[in-house]
């Protein structure tokens, strides 16, 4: 992930991780109190020690909390609203949002077309790295969030939206049977999708967002081209960019097997097949180049990663290069057999 634009401007830029950027708004959240207990004051020491990314974050939160001085009632508003809200609660969720807004982006409205990574930490829904969801919403419509995925609901009186920020979603629309008959549409920075009764993908891959349509049809509209929607039936699938869309392809059923936890590969590069067990993982996967175009077949477990490289190994002519990092998990290579591990 690139340096957000909400630090590029400070002293100790960096690619911070949206769950560090998070807990520190809470560490400021928790230390607003009148009487902050020691044992708060030293478990916030000792997490700005623990971690260069960290000391980073708690930099940027003093940076900002001077300039926001002249917004003190909808920053105190936030912070108490945060403060006295259970941490899981939905009201605490919406405070931390605001207060977010507020320290990264100068009170910024929200816009689904520009990326910063708090959007992602004070989403509706989100899924860690590994971590798969199912939800249903008020509609019935059912939605299944892969691994690193955030969205927002937004349902009125005229439509039924999602904000789809970053990953990938399932959805099976439910048919409204009465008046007003509201449109599902899953947003994303590059368009709409509007779903004409269906089950249906749509994945988020950072310069552009795939759809692949296995039920019904979905109508996509790309942010800047009004009035040329391109309608997907079941079977075909298309990737679009706010000026446009890509020829559509077919929509396999086995792009869809990370529902039940495996990647289905079907004569993948394996180059290919690494990016997508990447997602997965929270160690750094790579091939070398003289590997990359090896072929492989089967079904692969996502939430066994280890096992998946055993097989591998065990399937192809390659090594696994593993070399551990102390803060960042391991850097995982595939290399050819013939190279020392």
């Amino acid at each position: 992930m690139s340096a957000s634009p909400w630090y590029a401007s400070t002293r100790d830029a960096a690619a911070l991780s949206p769950a560090v950027a998070q807990r520190a708004l809470e560490w400021l959240v928790e230390l607003q109190g009148d009487a902050v207990p020691p044992e708060t004051v030293r478990e916030w020491a000792c997490w700005r020690a623990a971690h260069p990314d960290h000391e980073r974050a708690w930099l940027r939160i003093e940076s900002v909390r001077g300039s926001l001085q002249p917004l003190s009632s909808p920053v105190s508003a936030a912070i108490a609203q945060a403060a006295l809200a259970p941490p899981a609660s939905p009201h605490r969720r919406r405070a931390l949002k605001a207060l977010g807004v507020l320290a990264f982006t100068g009170g910024a409205t929200w816009s689904v077309g520009e990326y910063a990574p708090w959007r992602e930490w004070t989403s509706d829904y989100r899924t860690g790295v590994g971590e798969r969801r199912d939800l249903v919403l008020p509609d019935g419509t059912r939605l299944a969030l892969n691994t690193g995925s955030a969205l927002d609901i937004r349902f009125s009186e005229t439509e039924r939206r999602v904000a789809l920020i970053s990953g990938e979603i399932l959805i099976a629309t439910a048919h409204e049977a009465g008046p007003p008959m509201r449109p599902f549409l899953v947003e994303t920075a590059h368009g709409t999708a509007r779903a004409l009764g269906t089950e249906y993908t749509v994945r988020v891959l950072g310069d552009s967002t795939e759809v692949s349509v296995y039920q019904g049809a979905v109508q996509i509209q790309p942010r800047q081209e009004a009035g040329h929607p391109l309608t997907l039936q079941a079977g075909r699938r298309a990737s679009y960019w706010a000026h446009g869309v890509a020829e559509p392809g077919p929509a396999e059923e086995s792009r869809v097997a990370w529902k039940d936890g495996f990647i289905v590969a079907r004569g993948m590069r394996l180059d290919d097949f690494i990016a997508e067990l990447g997602r997965y993982s929270r160690d750094t996967l790579s091939c070398d180049p003289a590997v990359a175009g090896l072929r492989l077949s089967g079904s692969f477990p996502v939430d066994d990663i280890d096992r998946v490289l055993a097989a591998l190994r065990a399937t192809l002519d390659i090594r696994v290069d593993i070399q551990s990092r102390l803060w960042r998990g391991r850097h995982v290579r595939l290399i050819p057999a013939a190279d020392s591990a």
